[in-house]
């Protein structure tokens, strides 16, 4: 072999083996498969963010269907739900998200998660909103429309429920401070609540299951034996703050009294129609007695004069309403039995009730019987208060002295304080509570 061909054979075989610049043909694929999962994450994070977006759109959405649903119909209460919704994301930018047959009524089963439909219904409301290439408003790619994926169909449901808390079913709350002195006993579920603070002085005691909230248990105030003499009290206490939304319904539970289509209307009454009492004085020094009152109806009493006293005979009152502007006093021996008592006076101790008061049935937290006490002002009431089933709600104050031993199924809302003095029983039903006056809260099911 010449000496040429020794040279050529020796560069080719080097050339073969020169690894040189091998390097760059391996970045190109690492480049290629760095861009694929670049493209990935972008758009990964793009889906992301706007189902996240779309996620709060239809929870906002079915927090005010619900909400409004509560005063409103429902054809109101959708039309709101998608204002909000294209508020949150406008139509003129991520197209119609939200549409009215995307909206459905109903009830919501916590134990088993389901919806069942019910358009007449205000406890729960089922939303849908979505981005789906059949509206052409699609979620769509950044890089990944480069293999094919051009966009996406999001959708995102929301359901909300109303709810009642524990405390406003049967217990103690107040907006103002609750104040309880010496020697009573809480039983298992009954709950006291302030929006304020809760004072406490000693030997009371909590049975285990009882609940004592505040904005802040720090706000407590005990005495300098502090948890020693109040048994179990330690283990009640929750932190908490609730609206009580309840008070401000006062005047459409009273124009509900005499609106057969208003949840308010009473099942007893049997006419619409309210009788205004014409007894000669009546409402101004005065007595009212059973027989002025027929049962199954509503009565207006007014006092023309606004310091004007009304007083009940010492009797059981049953199946009627009364609504009266009168500073309202219940005699000895007087009781009501599945009746509502609405006194409009908002002064100082618009009620006053004498010892061994009685609102409610004794009937061992059965249902009926029960008692709606409600006033524009404050209560007032001596030793010995017997409450079963029933419900006082005062925009005022609400006051009790001591040795109320019969307290079995009790709600009292106060838009003031609560004050109790000693020798008290306070007993939890769990029933026989369903004619009490209730405002729905309102949270995200699922």
């Amino acid at each position: 072999m010449n000496t040429t061909a020794q040279n050529n054979a020796v560069l080719n075989m080097s050339f073969a083996r020169d690894e040189a610049g091998g390097i760059t043909v391996l970045n190109l694929f690492f480049v290629m498969v760095l861009a694929i999962f670049a493209g990935v994450a972008i758009d990964m994070a793009k889906l992301t963010q706007a189902r996240t977006k779309l996620q709060v759109a239809a929870d906002t959405a079915a927090h005010a269907a619900l909400y409004t649903r509560d005063t409103t119909d429902a054809a109101t209460a959708k039309s709101t739900a998608i204002d909000i919704a294209h508020d949150i994301m406008p139509t003129s930018t991520y197209g119609d998200v939200l549409r009215v047959e995307n909206i459905s009524f109903g009830t919501w089963d916590r134990d088993n998660e389901t919806f069942t439909h019910n358009p007449g219904s205000r406890a729960a409301v089922f939303v849908v909103a979505d981005r789906l290439s059949a509206n052409a408003n699609p979620v769509t790619s950044f890089l990944m429309q480069f293999v094919g994926f051009d966009n996406w169909d999001v959708v995102t449901p929301s359901v909300f429920e109303t709810y009642r808390p524990t405390c406003l079913r049967e217990g103690l709350v107040a907006e103002d401070v609750v104040d309880f002195q010496s020697g009573n006993n809480y039983f298992n579920g009954f709950c006291i609540h302030s929006n304020t603070y809760v004072s406490l002085n000693q030997n009371n005691d909590f049975e285990s299951g009882t609940i004592v909230s505040m904005p802040e248990m720090g706000d407590l105030d005990l005495p300098a034996s502090g948890f020693e003499s109040n048994s179990g009290l330690q283990d009640a206490l929750r932190e908490g703050r609730t609206r009580l939304r309840i008070l401000s319904r006062l005047t459409d539970i009273m124009d509900g009294m005499t609106d057969s289509t208003s949840r308010y209307y009473r099942d007893f009454v049997t006419s619409s129609t309210p009788i205004a009492i014409s007894k000669t004085g009546v409402g101004n020094g005065r007595n009212v007695d059973v027989a002025d009152l027929t049962p199954g109806r509503v009565h207006n009493i007014t006092c023309t004069n606004p310091n004007g006293q009304l007083t009940f005979e010492g009797a059981t009152f049953s199946d009627v309403v009364i609504i009266t502007n009168c500073v309202t006093q219940m005699s000895n021996g007087t009781a009501w039995e599945d009746a509502t008592v609405i006194i409009t006076n908002t002064g100082i101790d618009t009620v006053k009730t004498p010892s061994g008061f009685r609102i409610g049935r004794d009937d061992g937290c059965a249902d009926g019987g029960g008692v709606q006490l409600l006033t524009f002002g404050s209560i007032s009431g001596a030793s010995g208060l017997e409450m079963y089933g029933s419900q006082i709600i005062a925009l005022g104050d609400v006051e009790f002295t001591a040795q109320n031993n019969g307290i079995e199924g009790a709600s009292i809302v106060a838009g003031g304080t609560i004050s109790v003095t000693s020798g008290s029983d306070f007993a939890f039903c769990g029933g026989g509570m369903g004619n009490t006056f209730q405002a729905e809260y309102f949270r995200l099911a699922t």
